[in-house]
């Protein structure tokens, strides 16, 4: 319609520029008397030229006239088919406005609802007045947007074949949901880390002690929350998602005043708190909270664990390392379950991750010497495809193919091995979709978890044991520490083979008593085996590179930048498939340059297959930065892997978390480097 009445418009300012000139050039001619024109001019004759200019303009306004009408009643037909002209008051009523356009989004008609709220949109574009509607072009009638006009909310469809959008008035329902979401239960669980550990020589009116209560009651009347203590170190809360928004915006403050207070300790006392929402069953939510809160402890404390029903786990600080929280008693109490749990089995089968690592397989070997002692069948889940090359080469250094065959036994064949009383314990992992075999997994009714990784949302299902200690540098120091302090103790017999790779991992995993993870329990582990009868020599051979690999390290190293002061990032070759023990040796050599806080080494360990390795001096969380990409680990040992991703493709990614979160993984912020 517009675009006729713009062509309407046109004509007639011809037909007028026509008669003007004809006038001009009449007078001309008449006033000249050119041709003799004047005896031609007489009255009769400016009647006719009068009547015909006049005749002319009253046809062009008749036809212009019918023109229009025609297409207004077309459109107004049109809308008629649409809305049907009866049910517009009904339209009114459910606050319901209807625009129709042309092919060109002009706005051509509106109904009352919108004009009567002073909405004047005819012949504009619809699209320019509310671009967001452009997502409504795709094709899919059934798509709906959302927009706010006049401080109102509309949920906006589109139907194409007629050039209708629909505006449906939302404001009411999404003030009641909105409010709906602001008063729905969260329920929560806080506890202070390291309480059973000081608690025998501190008071329970200490001062440190009390002020951290007074932090925890005045955080939670700050922000509206219901506070009961169910424990002398724990507190049952409850509140509503508006103030455990506020909390989240807040940053959960309260964990770094607690941080602050408890500090003067000598075993440092932190707070990690575990909440659940986003369900109405409160039950449901209270096993969701406990569930979060034992995450939160098993992941080393000091930081929160959010379950929002339905979705992944979200984790909050984390800015502290891991402390021992093991004691000798607790140890002996632990070494025994798994002792018990494996006499009442009727085997034993043993996995670790995938590519395993010289720690898996000491860790390994180390709970199949408890077995053996107990003279109970066990069995290493062992595929050489994949386990890593130095691996490989310390089994078969140390194992004839007849000693290997007798310790070890394949994926696929595992599982005749299994029966309904057969004890699986995993070492050195708690994710089934990283062990070795993780269909073994899913058949198996009895599972034990050693790990010393920070525990992660994927987790085995229901373990029957489960030990795991991110304080610990390796999970051989955990499988040592069991066989020392086992009320059978005396009948524990570690083969000088077993202990030599044992003492390996542990090599490995603490880099050789660099991380600050490795402490006088991994020094006291290390005695232990040797004394039985581990060589020291051996197990850093088993370690050395190789002198191409070693010429790799340099190559990769030799490609580093540094996004943030203290930050290293190392890139391999695209062209060089790198095997992941080497990224890490990277990552570790990284750490030994004077003033880098943390390291991030990326390579290509397959044809489609990426991986991150990181490292850190314990003053950066690097596992938060890797959860953030995909990954996972510990607080100063962490790695993630990639599918089908390019070396620059992950290192773009990890800078821009780098960006994000940086801050909020260490304990101070890094400048970024200009």
């Amino acid at each position: 319609m517009i675009q006729s009445l713009r062509k309407m418009r046109l004509r007639m300012i011809l037909l007028i520029a026509l008669q003007l000139l004809l006038i001009i050039a009449v007078a001309l001619v008449y006033s000249l008397d050119l041709f003799g024109f004047r005896q031609y001019i007489t009255n009769d004759a400016l009647v006719i030229g009068i009547t015909l200019l006049t005749v002319v303009d009253v046809t062009f306004v008749w036809f212009s006239t019918r023109h229009i009408s025609r297409i207004r009643q077309k459109t107004d037909l049109k809308a008629a088919e649409i809305i049907g002209s009866d049910v517009q008051e009904a339209y009114n009523f459910g606050m319901i406005g209807l625009v129709v356009v042309d092919e060109n989004n002009i706005v051509l008609w509106i109904n009352d609802l919108l004009t009567q709220r002073q909405i004047s949109i005819l012949d504009s574009n619809i699209l320019d007045w509310q671009p967001k509607l452009r997502e409504l072009l795709d094709g899919d009638e059934d798509k709906t947007v959302k927009v706010e006009i006049n401080n109102r909310n509309y949920e906006v469809k589109y139907l194409p074949d007629a050039l209708l959008y629909i505006f449906k008035d939302i404001t009411d329902a999404e003030h009641y949901y909105n409010d709906l979401q602001a008063q729905a239960p969260v329920v929560g669980v806080i506890m202070i880390d390291n309480y059973a550990d000081v608690s025998i020589n501190v008071e329970d009116n200490n001062d440190v002690v009390l002020n951290i209560r007074n932090s925890i009651f005045e955080y939670a009347k700050q922000f509206g929350i219901l506070l009961r203590r169910y424990r002398n170190d724990a507190y049952f809360a409850l509140c509503n998602y508006e103030s455990f928004s506020k909390m989240k915006n807040d940053g959960f403050s309260i964990l770094d005043r607690v941080r602050v207070l408890g500090s003067n300790n000598e075993t440092p006392l932190t707070l990690s708190m575990g909440f659940a929402h986003n369900i109405q069953d409160i039950v449901r939510l209270n096993e969701l909270a406990t569930n979060a809160i034992d995450i939160a402890m098993s992941r080393g404390g000091d930081q929160v664990v959010v379950s929002r029903f339905g979705e992944d786990l979200a984790f909050y600080g984390g800015k502290t390392e891991a402390q021992e929280k093991r004691n000798k008693v607790k140890v002996r109490v632990l070494a025994d379950t798994l002792v018990g749990l494996m006499k009442n089995s009727s085997n034993v089968l043993i996995m670790a991750h995938a590519d395993m690592d010289m720690d898996a397989l000491g860790s390994s070997l180390g709970v199949k010497a408890m077995a053996d002692s107990i003279e109970k069948p066990a069995l290493i889940v062992y595929d050489s495809k994949l386990t890593e090359k130095k691996t490989k080469g310390a089994l078969t250094t140390m194992f004839s193919k007849e000693e290997l065959a007798k310790i070890t036994i394949s994926p696929h064949d595992c599982l005749s091995k299994l029966k309904a009383n057969t004890l699986v314990v995993l070492c050195d992992v708690h994710k089934p979709s990283m062990t070795m075999y993780p269909k073994l997994l899913e058949e198996a009714n009895k599972v034990v978890v050693i790990d010393h990784h920070r525990r992660e949302d994927e987790f085995v299902e229901s373990p029957v044991f489960s030990y795991m200690e991110p304080s610990a540098s390796s999970a051989s120091e955990l499988v040592t520490e069991l066989i020392h302090y086992s009320s059978n103790n005396q009948k524990m017999v570690v083969p000088p083979s077993f202990a030599t790779i044992m003492l390996s991992g542990i090599f490995l995993d603490s880099n050789y008593f660099r991380t600050t993870t490795a402490g006088m329990r991994t020094f006291e582990a290390s005695m232990i085996l040797r004394e039985f009868g581990a060589n020291n020599t051996q197990a850093d051979d088993f370690l050395k590179d190789e002198y191409e690999e070693q010429a790799l390290v340099n190559k990769i190293m030799a490609n580093s930048k540094t996004p943030y002061y203290g930050v290293v990032v190392s890139k391999a070759d695209p062209k060089d498939y790198i095997d992941r023990a080497t990224l890490a040796k990277v990552a570790n050599r990284n750490m030994q340059i004077k003033g880098v806080s943390c390291s991030f080494v990326i390579g290509n360990t397959g044809e489609k297959e990426t991986r991150l390795s990181a490292r850190s001096d314990g003053s950066v969380n690097v596992q938060l930065i890797t959860e953030k990409i995909g990954g996972g680990g510990r607080f100063s040992q962490a790695a993630a892997a990639f599918t089908n991703t390019t070396i620059d493709e992950v290192e773009k990614r990890l800078v821009e978390i780098l960006e994000t979160y940086l801050a909020e993984a260490s304990n101070k912020n890094q400048p970024k480097r200009e």
